[in-house]
């Protein structure tokens, strides 16, 4: 593909050619015979975004969930009629998600038994580590008996005994490559080989465009009640060992103290990464610095979430939520993500959020975190590998491209996805005309 009339990010405009990588980048370059022809018209062309933390089953099967977050549900009354009037899968399920403890309080089988339908039920927390099963779901996976109802997203001995919903994927997909996304990096903890040798298939059928990169299996997901930093150390150490680096989950400022530690004990590797950090402590910054690890974390959850964090965080804590420039300026190497689909898909929102800090209100929450445009909108442009290195538009990089019609000023004030025009994944058009 040659792509005519590209205003790069910093000015200039040009012809590029482009096939799996970028051929050649001049200021006009003649078709060759056949060659397709996109004339971007004097637009803004850069690197393709890559969100660098998803979940790609999980954004598939919320196409067919019923949310029911405080966004959606206000009270156990109003839980109990959106769980009424749910469609219920071809698999027999109820299947909701985004549940908070501020919608209905805390969720157990006895309160969803109370709220359900006598059909199997089943609940994640927006957290997305926990869910809650009614009795009628309970039964369904072998557990009639279990106390709570509450099983961790992890834990293959329930989980694996649920259909697998392998539609969506398209969709998902075709939602991403209209806002310039062109790879994604599979955050889900528990996938097998199986399941990422399906996703590096389902992108070669052409169901799923966007390149893929997963994390497992050097992904865990921490939790405040079973902290054992001798196991953490002990597994990344083991990793460590055969050269491989880890990403471990981290929502909670417990989770982190945990992390750093064995980060400490075990040594570093140039790859580690933490996940969210979504709490980092003053005293923690330094600590993190010296692990050497990068930091994934999605801002979008100030914009999303912040009007809970401002009613459950006690406000001397609110600097320590989602921080960004904080990191950056001590050194932190720092990516940008949306945790679709706990967070909104839409990473052009993670980056205002990033720049704003402002909640769904319009409250700023943690104002000396923001970070100028620029820098956010690089934060989505590191490839898997090195998620941190801002890809370019030079001969040898990826073939992966956003067009929007817009010039650079234009798309550094807004950054809005409405303003792609053109997605473009090792030389072809997945997205535009």
């Amino acid at each position: 593909m040659l792509i005519q009339r590209a205003t790069l990010l910093d000015g200039g405009t040009v012809d590029i050619r482009v096939e799996d990588r970028i051929v050649a980048v001049e200021p006009q370059l003649t078709p060759l015979p056949a060659e397709q022809i996109y004339d971007a018209a004097n637009g803004t062309v850069m690197p393709g975004l890559h969100d660098h933390h998803v979940h790609l089953r999980s954004a598939a099967a919320a196409l067919t969930s019923v949310r029911v977050g405080p966004a959606e549900v206000h009270s156990r009354a109003d839980l109990a009629r959106v769980l009424a009037n749910a469609n219920i899968g071809s698999d027999g399920w109820v299947r909701a998600v985004g549940y908070h403890e501020a919608v209905a309080g805390p969720l157990d089988r006895a309160v969803l038994d109370d709220v359900s339908p006598g059909v199997p039920v089943r609940v994640q927390h927006r957290s997305g580590v926990m869910w809650t099963l009614n009795s009628a779901g309970l039964a369904r996976v072998g557990l009639a008996d279990h106390p709570d109802g509450r099983l961790r997203s992890a834990d293959h001995s329930w989980s694996d005994t649920l259909e697998r919903n392998e539609s969506g994927l398209i969709e998902v997909s075709r939602r991403l490559s209209a806002y310039g996304v062109t790879g994604v990096t599979d955050a889900t903890p528990d996938l097998t080989v199986g399941d990422v040798v399906k996703l590096m298939d389902a992108h070669r059928r052409g169901e799923l465009l966007q390149r893929v990169h997963c994390l497992a299996p050097g992904k865990r997901i921490l939790h405040d009640t079973d902290l054992d930093l001798a196991d953490l150390t002990a597994w990344i150490t083991e990793r460590h060992a055969d050269d491989a680096p880890v990403a471990v989950h981290c929502v909670t400022a417990a989770q982190l103290v945990i992390t750093l530690a064995a980060l400490r004990s075990a040594g570093p590797h140039p790859k580690d990464r933490i996940e969210h950090a979504a709490v980092v402590p003053d005293d923690s910054v330094a600590e993190l610095v010296e692990t050497g690890a990068t930091v994934v974390t999605q801002p979008n959850f100030v914009a999303e979430r912040g009007e809970q964090y401002l009613e459950d965080v006690p406000p001397a804590e609110h600097h320590e939520l989602w921080r960004v420039a904080t990191l950056s300026a001590a050194g932190v190497p720092v990516a940008l993500s949306t945790d679709m689909p706990f967070g909104d898909d839409d990473p052009w929102k993670a980056m205002r959020a990033a720049v704003f800090r402002t909640t769904g209100t319009g409250a700023l929450l943690g104002g000396d975190e923001r970070i100028p445009a620029r820098e956010a909108l690089q934060m989505f442009f590191g490839g898997p590998d090195a998620p941190t290195t801002p890809r370019q538009i030079a001969p040898g990089e990826p073939g992966d491209l956003c067009i929007l019609g817009a010039p650079p000023e234009a798309v550094l004030a807004e950054l809005d996805s409405g303003m792609v025009t053109a997605t473009i994944v090792a030389g072809n058009l997945v997205h535009g005309n």
